[in-house]
């Protein structure tokens, strides 16, 4: 089933004009927080295609043993090798507090690995941005971080969590989800359990589920779950998932800009802005990794993917999709 109009519509408001009223960071500035030793390619994947979506300035926090590594992949990247092994986080707290201070949106997992440095300032950001009221995305090793203490998201509505099949299991058996309820009913059920975050169910359709009104605080609830099944490549290569977060990121990065009034007047619910911005995410990079599946087949490599974002941005809003660019094709009045 096709996402309803009202929502393509809804998501379409996030997006930043294209019209010359704003300023270098005004269309979205984004953090990504991992990469150590052994994993640099998933830190590059999230920060670069933020910035192939349309953020404005893509940050990478890292350890300094994957510093030089994403330092190479693009000059675009701003990198701050600041997590160090041997640094406290008391130390640490500072340094991060100041730098999560100037974005709109942390990413935290792609390439963070499970060592107890990375895991421990994993934590650390978490808290930060959330003492901070910033929209938060975890992914990959960040998901087994709160699989094993949830209090650390829990009931923290501007989080979005972006589960495979693997970690989406893991997921369901922290928050204790009965193995007999349909498949198709689970990421509500994570939804409700941790007190109405989205959660993102990647998959052959990816799911999307938010309780937004939950009974952690004795709240009627308003539950919202969409699945979006545009066609995708028929080769799932490894990085795709770290694309993903990188355009949902940018696309919460884009509602926190919308959240602060920078480019019009707010129409839309707040409360909405962690779906929107997933159904968003998930359709640009599955319509990118079908347009690289067409051109790579079987060869194709999330490489591949970064090229074709744009062009999978306009397949999927179109010119409209530029809010300052109108519907009818005037985009050269510009």
């Amino acid at each position: 089933m096709p996402i309803p109009k009202q929502i393509i519509e809804q998501v379409k408001q996030l997006i930043p004009p294209l019209n010359g009223s704003l300023h270098k960071g005004q269309s979205g500035r984004v953090g990504v927080l991992g990469g150590a030793l052994d994993y640099t390619g998933a830190p590059f994947f999230a920060s670069m295609s933020a910035l192939r979506i349309g953020a404005d300035l893509s940050h990478v926090i890292c350890s300094p043993t994957a510093a030089g590594a994403i330092k190479s992949y693009s000059p675009d990247l701003i990198v701050h090798p600041i997590l160090r092994e041997d640094q406290t986080p008391e130390a640490l707290r500072p340094t991060l507090s100041s730098l999560l201070e100037r974005l709109h949106v942390l990413i935290i997992g792609p390439g963070l690995g499970r060592e107890d440095y990375m895991q421990t300032f994993a934590k650390l950001a978490l808290n930060i941005a959330k003492e901070q009221d910033m929209y938060i995305v975890l992914d990959a090793d960040a998901l087994w971080m709160v699989g094993h203490d949830l209090a650390l998201i829990r009931g923290y509505r501007k989080a979005v969590l972006t589960p495979n099949v693997m970690e989406f299991k893991r997921l369901s058996e922290s928050v204790k989800v009965d193995p007999s309820v349909p498949a198709d009913e689970r990421a509500m059920r994570i939804s409700r359990a941790l007190g109405g975050i989205t959660i993102l169910e990647k998959g052959k359709a990816d799911i999307i589920a938010t309780d937004t009104g939950s009974s952690l605080h004795g709240q009627e609830s308003t539950e919202e779950q969409l699945s979006v099944d545009v066609p995708g490549g028929l080769k799932r290569c490894g990085g795709q998932g770290d694309i993903l977060s990188g355009n949902v990121g940018a696309l919460l990065a884009w509602g926190k800009c919308y959240e602060t009034g920078a480019f019009g007047d707010k129409t839309l619910s707040i409360s909405r802005i962690p779906l929107l911005a997933a159904v968003g995410g998930s359709m640009v990079t599955r319509t990118a990794s079908r347009r690289a599946f067409d051109k790579q087949g079987r060869g194709v490599v999330t490489q591949d993917m970064l090229a074709e974002i744009g062009s999978a941005f306009a397949e999927t809003f179109g010119s409209a999709g530029e809010k300052g660019w109108g519907s009818s094709g005037d985009a050269g009045k510009l």
